[in-house]
């Protein structure tokens, strides 16, 4: 892990991380994080057990002894999948694929490249599935049970590069920067902390809510983080919209176990409307 990420990282993990199934299947791993160590946007990751047994482990938070006690008692296979939502949510890499040196990595392509230069521990090439932006390279395929039960998009236009994932048999999205739904009121939950203290906090809640008709949030989407390719960002936003979901697991944020699919379209709606525009 590189020196700077330590910084992120609560001081102890195990006191202060909620973990809890949403899901028979799925389980969730919430803790708190601050941006920038000032603004109070939560952290989460996401493990899915497969038809199989085996885990697929989304966006990795700290491997607490708990969590470890917990994964073996989720599935009766192991840890085969471990995925990288997108360039900011790979700190826990390293401890994940030593404790499952055998998972597959997946992550977008740029990922590699963008670890070495901030200098983080190198995963082998070998354990790496690395979605390409080029999407004319056609769908990626990881494995046989991993692409029975997955939707994916990688929505590229996004600065973060995220990475998109629809468990269809619980008819979960589970996604990274894409959407966030704030106050991180679970993720905070086991700290002295509020969620919505401090001005940047709630400035930031303000923005990145999904309450009401999620304005401030819809438009922060529309004007900044799609402004650099829009039309490719819209063409990601719809095929997401073709998906069955129904509960939606932001990485920043509480859960929204029921009427995600709605909550996905009102903040998205301009994007949507946009294609649409276009036939």
């Amino acid at each position: 892990m590189a020196s700077s990420a330590s910084k992120l990282i609560p001081s102890d993990p195990e006191k202060v991380m909620v973990i809890r199934h949403i899901d028979p299947s799925i389980l969730t791993c919430s803790v708190p994080f601050q941006r920038f160590s000032r603004i109070k946007i939560g952290g989460r990751g996401t493990i899915v057990r497969l038809a199989t047994g085996n885990l697929a482990v989304f966006s990795p938070v700290a491997l607490t002894p708990t969590l470890q006690k917990t994964l073996s008692e989720l599935g009766t296979g192991e840890v085969r999948y471990i995925t990288a939502l997108d360039q900011e949510h790979h700190i826990f890499l390293e401890p994940w694929h030593k404790a499952f040196p055998n998972a597959r990595v997946l992550a977008p392509e740029t990922l590699p490249e963008y670890r070495k230069k901030q200098d983080y521990f190198p995963i082998p090439k070998d354990n790496w599935i690395l979605y390409p932006q080029d999407r004319s390279k056609g769908p990626v395929k990881v494995s046989e049970e991993f692409d029975a039960e997955f939707e994916s998009e990688y929505v590229s236009a996004h600065a973060n590069q995220e990475l998109v994932f629809h468990h269809k048999p619980t008819k979960t999205l589970i996604e990274a920067d894409l959407l966030f739904n704030l106050p991180a009121t679970e993720q905070f939950s086991k700290t002295d902390m509020s969620a919505t203290s401090g001005l940047l906090t709630r400035l930031m809640c303000g923005i990145n809510s999904t309450a009401g008709d999620a304005t401030w949030q819809r438009r922060f989407i529309w004007y900044a983080i799609s402004a650099g390719n829009r039309q490719a960002f819209n063409e990601s936003i719809a095929r997401i919209d073709k998906w069955g979901f129904e509960k939606l697991v932001p990485c920043h944020g509480d859960v929204v176990e029921e009427g995600g699919k709605g909550v996905f379209r009102k903040v998205m709606q301009w994007h949507l409307e946009a294609v649409k525009k276009q036939g």
